[in-house]
């Protein structure tokens, strides 16, 4: 318990550390003075937070960052440094009393309704509604669209690679050194194991959030050896207690030897210092050994070496863990891996039946999808660049609209029909079928009554021509739910579907709308 709290406490500071109330844009500063000005920053206001088309040229995506922005609201304040910094970039003429104002400022007056942290949704659907003072509210503006547009783009990436990868393969998160500076890689490697991934190579991300970490090797560690001479110390202790310590070398020499002749392979070939380079791993790490292969020749080589090694580990009791492949024809290599890993098994070593093998090199969405096409032993499968920079799509572009102040609906309309906003408070339905199964998000102002389970209701689907269509839901559930009021953080009971028992509803979403209006709302009376 202790432990969660002291983590509980890391994570606040953090986010007051990286979003303080000054990560904002000057103008909601300027828009907060006016607002005080005319003495209207005290009107109740409501914003809503949501994005125009779904990410990827595809048909959902997945909500995040709601944890941050809570931690955020929460500790929102002015030090007298911030309000010093903005006396002096405001221009001369703003009021001295607009920064005392700012320095007693905080959220205790915001109300943050929100859809769960993971859940599925969709495009034009409000997944945030920040209601409160009018120049508080509007202060929150950028600062929330930072915290939530990233993680969500990267979150719903994630998914996207994870259902690409199907089920059974597992995923590893290895982007930070590509990510978009550090704050970029944090967010990433957190909401990738949102969106499906199951571990990290991201340490901070591990102490920060309990995601499962791992790593092994980089080719830099076997190239630094040279010679079997750099291997220190050259002894192991064998599992079952004997004191004695083993010659690791000369064993695995040994085996090396009895390697080649099962493989007629040529003992000429073989480079000395990757050997070297595996031995002192597996001695440092005997329990945890899964080196990299493919620094010189896998095949040559980084294989043979592996086997050798792990053979002496498994004589001494070990299990050793598998091997990683970072170049060339990944689904190629992985069948020969483990051709020759069944004919290690032949010296009646069990262990090299549950060898592992794990491939990385410049891992794409498309490049994933094709891992399942073809033959291939790939158990993990480690993904970075085109993760967490999202290559396909740089950003999800979520907006953050006025919707109602003093009680009056509020409308933006542009000459671009697609940034025209609906104006007034609404609530958010999702409608399960007989069969338990989502199949269309429902919009409503707050004034109207909720859909009823079995009683039939019509909507105007988004996107459509104005012709309404009749639907009858199974069940209704409430996707929106009060996060944060009076200055508390108020998480009820999760309403979101578990992500891996959603893929049919992807399938869904890409042929029709999910997304429908009640036809009762004049949208006009905005």
């Amino acid at each position: 318990m202790k432990l969660e709290l002291d983590t509980c406490g890391v994570m606040e500071r953090s986010i007051r550390e990286r979003v303080p109330p000054l990560l904002t844009d000057l103008y909601q500063f300027t828009m907060a003075y006016a607002y005080w000005r005319a003495g209207r920053h005290q009107e109740p206001a409501a914003f809503e937070l949501f994005f125009r088309d779904n990410p990827f040229g595809g048909g959902f995506s997945l909500f995040a960052g709601l944890h941050d922005c809570l931690l955020f609201v929460r500790s929102f304040r002015f030090t007298d440094e911030d309000v010093e910094f903005l006396r002096s970039v405001l221009p001369p003429a703003t009021e001295p009393a607009f920064f005392q104002f700012l320095r007693g400022l905080d959220c205790s007056g915001v109300m943050l309704r929100s859809v769960p942290e993971g859940t599925v949704v969709f495009a034009r659907v409000p997944l945030m509604e920040v209601a409160g003072p009018l120049a508080v509210v509007q202060l929150l503006e950028t600062s929330l669209l930072c915290l939530v547009n990233y993680a969500s783009l990267v979150c719903s990436n994630a998914a996207r690679f994870r259902l690409a990868a199907g089920p059974r393969r597992k995923l590893l998160e290895m982007g930070l050194r590509r990510a978009q500076g550090p704050d970029g890689g944090l967010t990433a490697s957190r909401y990738t194991h949102i969106g499906g991934f199951d571990l990290t190579s991201n340490v901070q991300a591990g102490f920060l959030f309990g995601v499962p970490v791992a790593g092994t090797m980089a080719h830099s560690y076997v190239t630094s050896f040279t010679s079997l001479e750099e291997v220190w110390p050259q002894t192991l202790v064998a599992v079952n207690g004997d004191p004695d310590p083993v010659d690791f070398i000369s064993l695995t020499k040994g085996w090396l030897t009895r390697v080649c002749e099962l493989l007629r392979a040529e003992h000429g070939k073989i480079r000395e210092g990757e050997l070297a380079a595996f031995l002192s791993y597996a001695i440092a790490y005997p329990q945890n050994f899964l080196p990299v292969i493919d620094s010189y020749s896998v095949g040559c080589s980084g294989l043979l070496n592996f086997c050798a090694v792990a053979l002496a580990l498994c004589e001494l009791g070990y299990r050793p863990v598998g091997v990683r492949l970072d170049s060339g024809d990944l689904c190629r290599q992985s069948v020969d891996v483990r051709r020759v890993f069944r004919l290690c098994s032949e010296f009646s070593i069990s262990a090299f039946d549950s060898l592992i093998i794990v491939g990385t090199n410049n891992i794409s969405e498309q490049s994933m999808a094709e891992l399942n096409k073809k033959e291939n032993e790939i158990d993990v499968v480690g993904v970075g660049t085109h993760l967490v920079t999202c290559t396909k799509q740089p950003s999800l572009g979520c907006v953050y609209k006025l919707v109602e102040v003093r009680g009056r609906p509020r409308m933006k309309i542009s000459e671009d029909p697609e940034k025209s906003t609906v104006p007034g408070r609404k609530h958010v339905y999702r409608l399960i079928d007989a069969e338990g199964h989502p199949f269309l998000d429902l919009q409503c102002l707050a004034v109207e009554p909720p859909p009823e389970a079995g009683v039939s209701l019509s909507c105007y689907p988004l996107g459509c021509d104005n012709s309404s269509v009749s639907v009858t839901p199974a069940q209704v559930v409430c996707l929106r739910q009060e996060v944060f009021t009076k200055g508390q953080v108020r998480l009820g009971r999760a309403t979101s579907f578990p992500f891996r028992q959603l893929v049919h509803i992807f399938v869904f979403s890409s042929e029709k709308s999910l997304v429908g209006f009640t036809p009762e709302v004049d949208w006009k009376s905005g």
